[in-house]
């Protein structure tokens, strides 16, 4: 079984795509941790303020079995492909990490760069994971977050799945 944390997030009806997903990745994959979910602005593009989350899964696909099961959740909520890669969006869904595989494989990257680079997907990684290590630099995904420097603004909002409380502002 690998360990895998997911990036999650939604500008387009963002309570409605986020719950939907969550639905579809827990009936695909069971148990989920989940973080909290985070408000933010929109990053490469201007646009309404994004919902985003990291959730952590463990499976037994292949990164490419992997990723297709991602693409046809997004596609089956309305996934745009043909727009421009920063665009608004109903849902997106990244593989982050899948345990310590460094590498590009086919054409995903692990680890994504946007964990390094993006407060939407590195402080939620290090609610859930503080004391995993990154798999390229070898830092805590703590340590990461308490060095992070750049200015991008993100607060908890409010949200409900499946009844039971996600997070709180």
């Amino acid at each position: 079984m690998a360990r895998v944390y997911l990036s999650l997030g939604s500008n387009v009806d963002r309570e409605h795509y986020v719950s939907v997903a969550l639905d579809a990745l827990s009936e695909q994959f069971g148990a989920l941790e989940l973080s909290s979910v985070y408000e933010s602005e929109a990053v490469g593009f201007d646009g309404d303020v994004f919902y985003n989350l990291v959730v952590g899964i463990d499976t037994d696909l292949s990164i490419d079995a992997l990723s297709l099961v991602l693409k046809s959740i997004e596609d089956r909520n309305g996934r745009e492909r043909s727009g421009p890669r920063f665009s608004a969006r109903t849902l997106d869904i990244d593989i982050l990490t899948y345990d310590d595989c460094v590498g590009r494989f086919g054409k995903i990257q692990l680890p994504r760069d946007e964990v390094l680079k993006n407060a939407f997907v590195l402080l939620p990684l290090a609610e859930i994971a503080p004391d995993e290590l990154h798999p390229e630099c070898g830092r805590t995904y703590a340590s990461l977050w308490q060095d992070y420097d750049r200015d991008q603004k993100l607060w908890t909002v409010d949200f409900k799945w499946q009844g039971k409380i996600i997070s709180k502002s």
